[in-house]
């Protein structure tokens, strides 16, 4: 499922089925009376995100991945949903492996980043419904992706590795952490919008979450172990750098504050921060400019 962030579109929830049949389902669910508008989709949903366009300037639109990415145009009135584009990025077949994840950038929602099973990962440029850049990411089945900023982002593969790309530079990627078990998979990656030096992982059929400083490669910030079954989901607050939920099967969702943790260069939200730690995070975020955040891409 996925929130709506159009400001003329609050309180919207797209919901999709997980069906192990040909003929899924997509529901746009709002708080109002209107009648929740429904439609059908091939194959199991692996994800959707509507578009990131709070300022209302592009069409209002919804993507789904599963054997391709779709683009879905939902009417101003609310009333249907047409199929916009279908985005197939195996040039030489009508099919392609099946897409594992993706994700939208937040920054710049022109580009659309797509995972698949054949291990590669696609830049799309949705402007132009065409392929803007594709990388060979991992060794095996890539899992999950997420945005670090307009030019650089990070995915996780069955081969154990997170790894960051950046787009002024695709020939070459950094590995920032590796499973402490050879081959065991990372399926999910949450990157923090409010501080992109962080990020954090789950480890497949595992009870903890890994927490990763980018600046500090394979040595986690701090391993978060209280739940009791796996975890199969994370999330960053999207108001506050140091606050995460993780979900598991243990039918736990818990909120931690990393505040708390041993990062004595976060200040806590409870007390402001100081005049030195202030200058040393503008410094910081100076620094950075070029390497996460740089607009000019």
């Amino acid at each position: 499922m996925n929130w709506s962030v159009r400001r003329d579109k609050k309180y919207r929830l797209a919901i999709t089925s997980l069906l192990e049949q040909y003929l899924n389902r997509v529901e746009i669910v709002k708080l109002d009376s209107d009648p929740n508008l429904a439609f059908e989709h091939p194959y199991p949903h692996t994800k959707t995100i509507f578009i990131p366009d709070k300022e209302c300037q592009r069409p209002d639109l919804l993507a789904t991945s599963s054997d391709f990415l779709r683009l879905w145009r939902i009417a101003d009135d609310h009333s249907r949903v047409e199929l916009k584009s279908c985005l197939n990025s195996n040039k030489k077949s009508e099919f392609c492996g099946p897409l594992t994840s993706f994700d939208w950038n937040e920054a710049e929602p022109r580009r659309n980043g797509t995972l698949s099973t054949d291990t590669t990962c696609t830049i799309w440029d949705i402007d132009r419904e065409a392929v803007d850049t594709q990388l060979i990411a991992h060794d095996k089945e890539v899992l999950d992706i997420a945005w670090g900023g307009v030019g650089v982002f990070a995915s996780v593969s069955a081969d154990g590795s997170v790894r960051v790309f950046y787009l002024r530079d695709k020939d070459h990627s950094r590995i920032i952490y590796e499973s402490s078990e050879p081959d065991t998979p990372l399926v999910r990656l949450g990157w923090n919008k409010q501080d992109p030096r962080y990020m954090a992982t789950i480890i497949m059929d595992s009870a903890k979450v890994v927490v990763l400083d980018i600046r500090f490669p394979a040595l986690p910030v701090v391993e978060l172990q209280r739940h009791q079954a796996s975890v199969n989901a994370i999330a960053w607050a999207p108001h506050s750098s140091l606050h995460i939920c993780t979900a598991g099967d243990d039918s736990q969702a818990l909120i931690w504050d990393i505040s708390s943790m041993g990062q004595k260069n976060l200040p806590s939200p409870a007390q402001p921060p100081s005049e030195s730690q202030r200058t040393a995070a503008e410094e910081q975020r100076r620094n950075e400019k070029n390497f996460l955040m740089d607009r000019r891409l």
